[in-house]
């Protein structure tokens, strides 16, 4: 006999976890269905390399801990003990020449930090500071936690407010136009452009503007998790179990199950059957309705815009050490703040440098330049033996490697090579300080992950018609599907991916507005007040 639940949940990540915990502690017995046995998807924190070095094999830096519901709504440093550290400074540029820069908390940090290069850059940092926090506090954020408007709708509400109209001066303009229409500086130039688009939107490309506040805001609000990334999926997995959901690992789907276009449950490839009042997937919408639900549950012209659906157009090549001892750079002995850093980006100096790198990766090639490491033991010493450290070279790589991603099998260690060598001109005492090394390629990430098809970490590229209302498609992006009591509430889906938990908490909003029981949480102050203001 089938087992029957409320609801089932495809996919543990992120937000699988979230959606879990929303619905489970609303009183809904849910069941939550993971393919590989380890759950948390990006939310990992493996031995890699030595036994007692933990490293954080895909998300690493936590950019929303400030805003994202979850953490408040279930209480998960205060009930759950999750610990977080917000190294100061976050980012550090340090260059050949013994200079260095520095993005700090305060911006009047950073500012000192600009100004031996340019007084009218450090000027110009407050002044976009302080731009870029209102807009990412009075709408961005927000509108990252609640569900999707239609494009016309959202254009129209933002435009009578100064804000909005703030933000969308931003909008059709590229991350390079409007990083070089504030600087000056090109070691500046680099390091600003390098954090508005180190997670995969093009340099060049116009139309996501609204992205690069975002992102250029985020860059001093990084935090690590204590004890490694895996704590975020332990914590939220625990809330699913407190309030009596189920969740299984090793779980091999072999299709939706659906019934005169109803979703009914799910069924496994050894005949197990789990019947349901509604399925929600978080992951990706190839396998969500060509794989499970078949196509043949579908119009034609939905399969076609499935089909359509794009990954991303670079990927992530990650090189993880073991170390006996920390990075000494050589650039710490003018500024000693540099060693406290979270983030440290090296290899392009330059705003062309870092360009030329980004066009060799749409090549399908590589260089070792214009990459960020991170040493998180530094700041968490639980993450490696007594004395010892962790650390990660990560580099926006293509996933078609001289045009084919086998390639990476091949090369995987001359790369990371290349990325040692240039890390050494800045930290002389890396090479010799490296007791293993495991090297992470696009090809890896993809075979590990089967929602990051060609190593997609954010489980789709985000392009112009794939944002917004159209991520994935303007029929999904609101969480609800062509299928009855089918949900879409995975990173494939608005507000995307980053662990911003977005699409879990939102999806939890749409089905508890469809299925028609009560919520017991609350929206966050921020959209709160930006309805009030009709912001939203």
């Amino acid at each position: 006999m089938a087992k029957k639940y409320d609801g089932i949940i495809i996919g543990v990540g992120p937000n699988g976890l979230a959606l879990g915990g929303y619905l489970a502690k609303a009183g809904k017995k849910v069941l939550l269905l993971e393919r590989r046995m380890e759950i948390g998807g990006g939310l990992a924190t493996e031995q890699v390399t030595i036994p007692g070095y933990l490293h954080n094999t895909h998300a690493v830096y936590h950019m929303m801990v400030d805003q994202a519901p979850v953490f408040a709504d279930f209480q998960l440093e205060e009930k759950y003990g999750l610990k977080f550290v917000h190294p100061d400074p976050v980012f550090a540029m340090p260059l050949k020449d013994g200079r260095s820069l520095c993005l700090y908390h305060d911006p009047e940090r950073t500012a000192k930090s600009i100004a031996q290069f340019s007084e009218k850059d450090a000027k110009a940092y407050v002044e976009m500071y302080h731009s870029f926090k209102r807009m990412v506090e009075g709408y961005i954020g927000p509108a990252t936690y609640e569900r999707a408007h239609p494009s016309f709708e959202a254009m129209m509400n933002m435009s009578k407010h100064e804000l909005g109209r703030e933000i969308l001066e931003y909008q059709q303009k590229s991350p390079l136009e409007i990083v070089n229409s504030i600087f000056e500086n090109e070691h500046v130039r680099s390091l600003i452009l390098y954090t508005a688009c180190k997670w995969g939107l093009d340099y060049n490309e116009g139309g996501l503007g609204f992205m690069v506040p975002l992102m250029i805001n985020r860059a001093t609000n990084y935090r690590l998790s204590v004890g490694g990334t895996h704590r975020v999926s332990h914590v939220l997995s625990k809330v699913v179990y407190d309030n009596g959901g189920m969740i299984l690992g090793s779980q091999l789907i072999k299709r939706i199950i659906v019934k005169d276009g109803v979703a009914k449950g799910v069924e496994l490839e050894d005949g197990t059957i789990y019947e349901a009042d509604f399925v929600a997937s978080t992951i990706d919408p190839y396998q969500t309705f060509l794989n499970y639900v078949g196509e043949d549950n579908l119009s034609k012209d939905f399969v076609n815009r499935t089909k359509q659906y794009k990954w991303e157009a670079s990927s992530l090549l990650g090189v993880h050490l073991a170390l006996e001892e920390a990075p000494k750079f050589k650039a710490a002995e003018k500024n000693p703040d540099l060693e406290k850093a979270l983030i440290y980006f090296v290899g392009a100096e330059t705003q062309d440098e870092l360009i030329k790198h980004w066009d060799l990766v749409k090549k399908g090639e590589s260089d070792g330049v214009g990459f960020n490491c991170c040493f998180p033991s530094i700041h968490d010493p639980s993450q490696a033996p007594p004395g010892r450290h962790t650390g990660l070279l990560s580099q926006n790589a293509p996933y078609r490697l001289h045009g084919d991603p086998e390639n990476w099998y091949r090369e995987r260690q001359q790369h990371a090579e290349t990325m040692i060598k240039t890390l050494e001109q800045y930290a002389p005492n890396m090479e010799k300080s490296i007791l293993y090394s495991y090297v992470s390629t696009p090809i890896d990430i993809e075979n590990k992950f089967l929602d990051m098809k060609e190593g997609s970490y954010k489980q789709g590229g985000y392009y112009l018609l794939q944002m917004g209302y159209l991520r994935p498609n303007e029929e999904c992006s609101r969480h609800l599907t062509p299928i009855k009591n089918l949900y879409l509430c995975g990173a494939s889906s608005y507000p995307g991916g980053m662990v911003l938990f977005g699409s879990g908490y939102n999806g939890a909003n749409a089905i508890a507005e469809d299925q028609g029981f009560e919520k017991w949480w609350k929206d966050t102050p921020g959209v709160k007040a930006a309805k009030e203001v009709g912001l939203l």
